[in-house]
């Protein structure tokens, strides 16, 4: 039990920093912090997985189709023989890294136009929304298939391409942010002493919009990931290098014969994609003032 007076606790209360605040919501959502947990165990699995067991993840090791655990084969090994352990090891280093730049490039796509059209209004908002709406409606695989079939399956085009179809939620969630957030008084005191457009819009508007924008893009993480490995299963993917989905892709013919070798890259898709889901709606109860105030 506490000895401070009511008022004295309420007014301690209110001058904690926000990030303190945010962190100890965060720390409620248990579900949150066990994704959180999850989340960097598979970072530091991708980070140093490689150099604590550096097995070349193309190296024909072993005869294919070796079950788990047979000659020291913690996964067993696939259908060229390669230790499946190395391969996704590896592959989660290119599949996390494809989803952060993907969910960077749909993020700056997604708040330039989301920002431009919440701040300007008028016809600048017409003609940004119409955009979106048509970027919207297109479907989102196929589109990206495209973009990898005319210029390539580099990593570089298919982060790209993931990012392209990809931006159009955050630049509405932005757009609704900046329309109600330059409405409000210190916006428009900031104006008034003479604030350009673009200080308000990046310097006084934007920081206070990003609590929605930083959960969608925790989120879009999860999804870019998704949509690499769909492409990868597809065969829209750089052959030099190994991810997840590119595993699955190569084994698909033989999955009624060995169907360890789909399952254990499409575990660690679904642990990751639901770590990161979770991570993001702990991100919304902390981020969030109204469920804060609950």
């Amino acid at each position: 039990m506490s000895t401070l007076p009511p008022i004295l606790e309420e007014e301690i209360q209110k001058a904690r920093h926000p990030a303190a605040e945010a962190w100890e919501m965060f720390a409620r959502n248990h579900a949150a912090v066990l994704g959180l947990i999850v989340l960097i165990v598979i970072t530091f699995g991708a980070i140093f997985g490689p150099l604590l067991y550096p097995t070349d993840p193309f190296e024909m090791v072993w005869a294919p189709f070796s079950p788990p655990g047979e000659e020291g084969f913690l996964l067993g090994t696939d259908y060229l023989g390669r230790d499946l352990v190395a391969m996704i090891l590896n592959g989660a280093r290119v599949s996390l890294i494809i989803g952060l730049a993907a969910a960077f490039v749909s993020i700056f796509i997604g708040v330039t136009i989301g920002a431009l059209a919440g701040f300007y209004r008028g016809y600048v908002e017409e003609i940004l929304m119409r955009i979106t709406e048509f970027f919207q409606v297109l479907p989102t695989l196929l589109f990206s298939m495209v973009i990898v079939a005319l210029f390539g399956a580099s990593l570089p085009m298919i982060t790209l391409a993931i990012g392209i179809v990809s931006w159009t939620a955050v630049a509405r969630i932005t757009r609704s942010e900046f329309l109600r957030i330059r409405e409000l008084e210190y916006v428009k005191a900031s104006r008034a002493s003479g604030a350009k457009n673009m200080k308000l819009m990046f310097r006084v508007i934007l920081p206070n919009a990003l609590p929605p924008i930083i959960v969608q893009s925790a989120l879009m993480v999860g999804s870019a990931i998704l949509f690499e490995a769909g492409l990868s299963f597809l065969g829209l993917t750089d052959p030099n290098v190994v991810s997840w989905g590119q595993i699955i892709g190569s084994n698909r013919q033989y999955i009624l014969d060995a169907s360890y070798t789909v399952t254990f890259p499409g575990l660690a898709i679904f642990i990751t994609v639901l770590a990161i889901s979770l991570v993001g709606d702990g991100l919304n109860d902390a981020l969030n003032p109204k469920l804060r105030q609950r």
